[in-house]
């Protein structure tokens, strides 16, 4: 290390900045604050940087195997695509569906499966709901809604069963929930669901493809961004480095480490809230700051990818799309390659059904994956080139997959601490993101703000 530029650290333990986690977050951070001419650090307890977005090669191509999608809205990460040279490519979504309830399966084709007139109306009438009580609250502060207390005292399952009495119209919401929360209803507040789906500019937004969350998909995948960003930072980034202590004084802060103390005068911990309760903090947190760390929890996820030499399912006529509330699996997609060279389908086991499968063998999950997906798409399907999984709830660094979530009474009694600095210490991850909350272009808001709070202060 030259030590020449003053946004070089002055040895290799000292920064003006230290940056817990080399996720998209804590990168987007880094990056930050050298264009500003500061020095910073991020240390990864993890061999590896991208945080919750993770790419493995698998037969010919690469497969995502963490966050992988980029939908409409979400111009931070187009930007920094563009940027990095990482381009994109749509997601397929053309031929018919499926849906698996109570076991029987039924194929539709466009957005929404064939329904009741009377679930029609109510699914009509929760996404007006969604919408009118959003305009209820700010972005930033949904904590301020007039009926915040009211939404945050019951979980959406408490409110679905009030609310929605159509089976189909539940079943919606049941399968929204595993989808975008990894969760089941019972475990979120109203407040928090709502509050999530405004930042994804509304359910529609976040449960579709064209036009939607799930548009695009990134060539190479979504890890690349992380690992382009990691390279261009160089030696900042120290890996297998896990901070096992935080202490902060008048003048700057000291973390303990698995490679030693580094000190600094500012800290950004762009991990989730749960990760970051498990550091030692010498000098306590806020009561706010520390009940958020205890009371959200990560969803539940794990990934499978099979890959095929055929794409069987398009000849067939079908998208590769299929949604159960039964078995292995909730959600399933196709996932080929951006030239077709590879043919793939994604599948994921979501909220109580990633616990459940979470406790089996591994070749007993692989089998009644592969099992669900011949239910879907034939005997093929069981028969794959390539087969992968990740549990995340498995990876220590990380406690589960997509997000932190909140169940009933946290929002109101802890939110206001999800950005609130702590003395010398600033939050990032995309927990605290006031748009995109759970999703990449989530995680780099948090990382620019939490940069230009930490800049500020260096400045005075």
């Amino acid at each position: 290390m030259s030590g020449d530029s003053p946004n070089e650290p002055k040895d290799s333990q000292s920064a003006d900045v230290l940056i817990v986690g080399a996720g998209v977050a804590g990168l987007i951070a880094a990056r930050e604050l050298v264009k500003r001419n500061r020095s910073c650090l991020v240390l990864e307890a993890r061999d590896r940087v991208g945080g919750r977005t993770l790419s493995q090669k698998l037969g010919k191509d690469w497969v995502d195997l963490g966050g992988q999608w980029i939908g409409p809205t979400q111009d931070r990460l187009a930007a920094l695509a563009r940027e990095l040279d990482v381009p994109t490519f749509p997601q397929h979504h053309e031929g018919k569906k499926m849906l698996s309830w109570g076991g029987k399966i039924s194929t539709f084709k466009g957005n929404m499966p064939w329904l009741s007139l009377a679930t029609q109306l109510e699914l009509g009438l929760l996404v007006l709901r969604a919408k009118s009580y959003a305009k209820q609250f700010p972005f930033d502060a949904p904590w301020q809604a007039p009926r915040a207390t009211e939404w945050d005292g019951e979980t959406v399952e408490s409110w679905k069963r009030r609310h929605l009495w159509a089976g189909g119209s539940r079943l919606f919401l049941d399968i929204v929930t595993r989808a975008v929360f990894t969760s089941e209803p019972r475990d979120l507040s109203f407040l928090y669901f709502l509050s999530y789906v405004k930042s994804g500019h509304g359910l529609e937004m976040l449960t579709s493809i064209p036009g939607g969350a799930q548009e695009s998909r990134f060539v190479g995948g979504a890890q690349k961004l992380s690992t382009r960003m990691a390279e261009a930072l160089g030696n900042r980034v120290v890996l297998e480095c896990p901070v096992w202590a935080l202490e902060q004084s008048a003048d700057g802060v000291n973390l303990e480490t698995a490679r030693g103390t580094f000190n600094g005068r500012y800290a950004i911990v762009a991990i989730p809230p749960l990760l970051a309760g498990r550091i030692r903090y010498a000098s306590g947190l806020s009561p706010r700051r520390e009940q958020l760390m205890a009371r959200m929890p990560m969803g539940s996820c794990i990934k499978y990818v099979a890959t095929y030499d055929r794409a069987f399912w398009r000849e067939a006529g079908f998208s590769g799309e299929a949604f159960s509330d039964t078995g292995p699996t909730t959600t399933t997609f196709d996932d080929s390659s951006h030239d077709g060279s590879q043919p793939a389908l994604v599948t994921f086991s979501d909220g109580a059904v990633a616990r459940v499968w979470g406790d089996r063998p591994p070749e007993e999950r692989r089998q009644a994956v592969l099992a669900e997906l011949a239910r879907f798409f034939g005997p093929q399907a069981a028969h794959p080139t390539g087969f992968v999984e990740k549990n995340w709830s498995e990876d220590p660094y990380s406690g589960g997959c997509y997000a932190g979530v909140m169940g009933p009474g946290v929002m109101t009694d802890c939110g206001p601490a999800l950005r609130q600095p702590c003395g010398r210490i600033h939050w990032a991850g995309t927990e605290t993101a006031v748009e995109w909350t759970g999703y990449i272009d989530g995680a780099i808001e948090s990382g620019q703000r939490a940069a230009g709070e930490v800049a500020a202060r260096l400045s005075e």
